[in-house]
């Protein structure tokens, strides 16, 4: 089954829904640092975000600094965003709280 992008009024509704993520500057991904107490407080929440992306089958693209944590969401099959990067990143913002 293909993948669609989200239309451009789809992506508004859903950072609407999504605050603490930005639209990357080409609009075909969103984005959001976290930061924490430490490196490993940050690696934990890493590897609970793992989880829940081999659950979904869908796997962010993030980098990790001490203790931040920068995530990019963006489905390449569909050319940009889809729903499973909204579910995604709901996903992740649970988990951060």
């Amino acid at each position: 089954m293909a993948v669609e992008r989200l239309s451009a009024e789809e992506v508004q509704a859903a950072l609407g829904e999504l605050p603490e993520w930005s639209l990357r500057a080409d609009g075909l991904a969103i984005t959001r640092a976290f930061r924490f107490r430490n490196f490993s407080e940050a690696w934990g929440f890493m590897a609970r975000v793992a989880l829940i992306a081999e659950k979904q089958d869908h796997h962010p693209e993030w980098s990790n600094v001490y203790n931040r944590v920068e995530i990019t969401l963006t489905t390449h099959d569909a050319g940009g965003l889809s729903a499973r990067d909204v579910n995604m990143a709901r996903a992740i913002d649970a988990l951060s709280g």
